[in-house]
């Protein structure tokens, strides 16, 4: 007496066919599709009260069920149970810049906005999926541009273009991510620029990261005149310093952007 539990001294192995004979009133079949684990599983559960004796598979399960369960499992995981390629990264923070700086009829991207709107951007690739496998398959970007208005599509590149053309001939990223967004680029690429490049109908100026040789930033400005002006000179005494076999001109404009050391590149006068 007064022990919080008790002992138990002899006890024999109860068999499924013995348990439900015993406790035939409580036996159920239960059909269940869900999100477990990670996962949509679909199983027949045959069950002793809330003792599952054994389960199968469910071969072919019913299309809604299905459905509900990977929405739970989006709600549950979030959006990154989708493969987020670097394409449809760049994609959706084009899309949040226009949104932030244009307003309609850009789509804004955040996460409770295409949660709540599931159907209107991955409807097909989720009546289509019946695993987890299925949406890490999805093609996102192809997805997110289901919420271009069609009117104003194909301006995207033209507001908001994935990459800019430097005077180098190169072709760069801009990083939507930041606010403004960020475009680095090696300096000497950038010779012959006289205005920082604008986005969104001229609205808004990249942030430029100016690199040196080694990829590490020299200058961060949105106002390239005014560095080339006032910034330039401190700047160039340091990289000619630590990279003599480059060109560094006092005048920016007066040798041809290039890539790399361009050893053969000529001031187009006399530079000190």
């Amino acid at each position: 007496m007064g022990r919080p539990a008790g002992r138990i001294r002899l006890a024999a192995a109860a068999v499924v066919d013995l348990a439900r004979r015993a406790g035939a009133a409580m036996l159920e079949t239960v059909a269940e599709v869900d999100w477990v684990d990670g996962d949509v599983v679909a199983r027949r559960r045959h069950m002793l009260g809330a003792i599952t004796l054994s389960a199968e598979p469910i071969p072919k399960p019913d299309r809604v069920s299905v459905d509900r369960a990977l929405r739970r499992g989006l709600r549950e995981c979030g959006l990154a149970l989708l493969h987020w390629d670097d394409d449809a990264r760049s994609l959706r923070d084009r899309l949040a810049f226009l949104h932030r700086t244009l307003g309609a009829p850009w789509p804004s991207v955040e996460d409770d906005v295409l949660m709540a709107d599931l159907d209107g951007w991955l409807g097909p690739e989720l009546a289509a999926a019946a695993h987890r496998a299925d949406l890490e398959r999805v093609d996102v970007g192809a997805a997110l541009r289901r919420l271009l208005p069609w009117q104003a599509a194909s301006r995207i590149d033209e507001l908001a273009p994935e990459r800019l053309a430097v005077p180098s001939g190169s072709r760069v990223r801009v990083d939507y991510s930041a606010d403004p967004p960020v475009l680095a680029v090696a300096v000497q690429e950038t010779f012959g620029w006289a205005q920082t490049p604008r986005l969104a109908d001229g609205r808004v100026p990249v942030l430029l990261h100016l690199l040196s040789p080694a990829r590490r930033p020299v200058a961060v400005t949105a106002d390239l005149s005014s560095f080339w002006r006032t910034g330039w000179p401190q700047v160039r005494a340091d990289l000619r310093g630590r990279y003599p076999k480059h060109a560094w001109p006092a005048d920016p404009a007066s040798v041809p952007a290039h890539r790399g050391a361009a050893r053969n590149a000529r001031p187009f006068r006399n530079d000190p």
